[in-house]
């Protein structure tokens, strides 16, 4: 009985330990000012070539009447 709740005490610790882990952040984290200077260049160079959206097709003209339930 000893015994599984050792192997339960370390099998708990070994899962704690990976979660733990996974949470880590990469070394790229810190922000760049050269690539920031970049990024906002190239988005306001395509906000400024990008065009408001229009509808592909026209809006649908009716010609017929519905028709009415007969019941």
């Amino acid at each position: 009985m000893m015994r599984l709740g050792r192997t339960t005490l370390v099998a708990l610790a070994v899962f704690a330990g990976c979660a733990a882990a996974a949470h880590a952040a990469p070394p790229t984290v810190v922000p760049s000012p050269g690539y920031d200077a970049r990024l906002q260049e190239q988005r306001a160079a395509s906000h400024a070539r990008t065009t408001p959206a229009t509808p592909a097709n026209p809006p649908v003209v009716h010609r017929h009447a519905k028709r009415k339930s007969r019941h």
